[in-house]
């Protein structure tokens, strides 16, 4: 009984390792340089009025899951001021970028994107 049980838990293991393994090789992390030069629509955020009234300024970190077609399918913020952060993750959920490719096919990738309030 106890072998049984082994047995389920190493099966169990493994299969956990190799879902893994596949989703960390559907999403392939680029720079921000190289997510940059791919992108070709950017939208701007807007400056929140309630941040503008409160002289609130600085920089917004964004994570941006991009499709193979080169659509925005997720925003991840990573850092900033909240008043901040959500007009700087709708604009690049608007973006689009050229496909990133892998071994000569388009993948899902991971862009870091970082933008700057200033008054």
């Amino acid at each position: 009984m106890r072998s049984n049980l082994l047995r389920v838990m190493r099966t169990l293991a493994v299969l956990a390792l190799v879902s893994g393994a596949a989703r960390a090789q559907e999403l392939k992390k680029v720079s921000k340089s190289e997510g940059l030069n791919n992108a070709t629509t950017k939208v701007q955020p807007d400056y929140p009025s309630m941040a503008r009234q409160l002289k609130i300024e600085g920089p917004v970190e964004l994570e941006a899951v991009v499709t193979e077609s080169g659509a925005v399918e997720k925003v991840n913020i990573v850092s900033g001021n909240p008043l901040l952060t959500r007009p700087a993750a709708e604009a690049v959920r608007k973006w689009k970028f050229a496909p990133f490719t892998a071994e000569g096919k388009a993948i899902k990738a991971l862009v870091p994107v970082s933008m700057s309030f200033k008054l």
